[in-house]
């Protein structure tokens, strides 16, 4: 269900209803499964190394798994305004298939009290006008945007505070230089931005299943961000 349904970004509701019914088979299953989760454990480390998001029940893109998405989600307070803002940032940056998301994954590091949260993204991926040419028009760029967040287990409770984002290099796809590696630091200018009183950028989500190769954790409006532990391609050849 995840893979036909694209991570669940198939349906989007912006566009149509169309894989709706999918997606609603897909909760389904999900409940199903948090339904039988064993215990939730009592250590972050439980959750230590790796992880990749393959569905997603969330309207508006699957990059809202991001802690500093998130945070604006609770700064919003209210499901409907939320909702109204990442359907504008939608339309904004995934009009005309300027913008793909690739990869998404979280990297969990106890040790340290650090979450991880990072995705590809592409721009002008296809750029070519049909019928009169099929040579592309300008190259495709893009990066990896990582997030970092300081992260605490509290009973089944992922609690985070944004840090910091970053671009890096996706090998393989040409990078803007002048961004690559450049530091954005979100915690202090969150605070100093008027409609925020001083506050810091603070999230969490709720832990629903953990076993050794999945977990499923839900939002504050219960929607649902589920990972698997990565293949590594290079051990299956």
């Amino acid at each position: 269900m995840a893979a036909s349904l694209d991570r669940g970004q198939a349906h989007n509701p912006t566009s149509g209803e169309y894989y709706g019914e999918r997606l609603d088979v897909a909760r389904v299953l999900v409940d199903e499964l948090v339904a039988q989760a064993p215990p939730v454990p009592g250590s972050l480390s439980a959750m230590d190394g790796e992880w990749e998001l393959v569905l997603s029940t969330v309207k508006h893109g699957i990059f809202r798994s991001s802690p500093f998405f998130l945070a604006v989600q609770e700064a919003f307070g209210s499901r409907e305004s939320s909702d109204l803002f990442f359907k504008l940032h939608e339309l904004q940056v995934m009009s005309w298939g300027i913008s793909k998301v690739g990869r998404v994954a979280q990297y969990i590091n106890s040790t340290e009290g650090k979450l991880y949260s990072e995705f590809d993204t592409s721009l002008l991926s296809m750029t070519t006008i049909p019928i009169v040419g099929f040579w592309k028009l300008l190259p495709t760029f893009g990066g990896c945007v990582v997030t970092a967040s300081d992260v605490e287990l509290v009973g089944d409770r992922l609690a985070m505070e944004v840090q910091y984002t970053e671009a890096r290099e996706v090998p393989g796809l040409t990078s803007l230089p002048s961004l690559i590696g450049q530091r954005v630091p979100v915690n202090q200018i969150w605070q100093q931005l008027p409609w925020n009183s001083g506050k810091k950028p603070t999230c969490g989500v709720t832990l629903k299943y953990l076993d050794q190769d999945m977990r499923i954790v839900a939002d504050d409006d219960g929607e649902y961000f589920v990972y698997v532990r990565p293949v590594d391609p290079r051990g299956l050849i």
